[in-house]
């Protein structure tokens, strides 16, 4: 179970990078005027992830993919791997709830300017 606790970690690790790179690439892309920095279906998804994870922290629901990766190592009695020692200390910091709500709530707004700044192609 390890193994696939170490890739629900590498998918979470992944979906971290596309909420925070894809609004990075969103604005370089527009500021360097490619198309696919307005693309409609991209920008959807990219809002759509960072308000799921902003509506969860308000709610004050755990991370579905952090109640799955625990749940698939419960039990085990093996050191951390490599992959799951280096991606967990990217993600994981010991912060109180609110810090995290307020955070994930504000990159929302963030995104949610850069909607109305570098709005999509129709």
């Amino acid at each position: 179970m390890n193994g696939l606790a170490n890739t629900v970690l590498v998918l979470h690790a992944l979906l971290v990078l596309f909420i925070v790179g894809g609004l990075v690439a969103i604005w370089a892309g527009a500021g360097f005027g490619r198309s696919w920095a307005r693309n409609r279906v991209f920008r959807i998804v990219h809002l759509t992830a960072i308000g799921v994870v902003a509506l969860l922290a308000v709610l004050d629901i755990p991370c579905p993919l952090t109640v799955l990766e625990d749940w698939l190592r419960t039990g085990s009695a093996s050191p951390q791997g490599f992959i799951q020692r280096w991606v967990s200390a990217w993600l994981y910091y010991n912060f109180p709830g609110w810090v995290f709500a307020t955070a994930y709530v504000m990159f929302l707004i963030l995104v949610a300017l850069t909607w109305l700044r570098i709005p999509p192609r129709p």
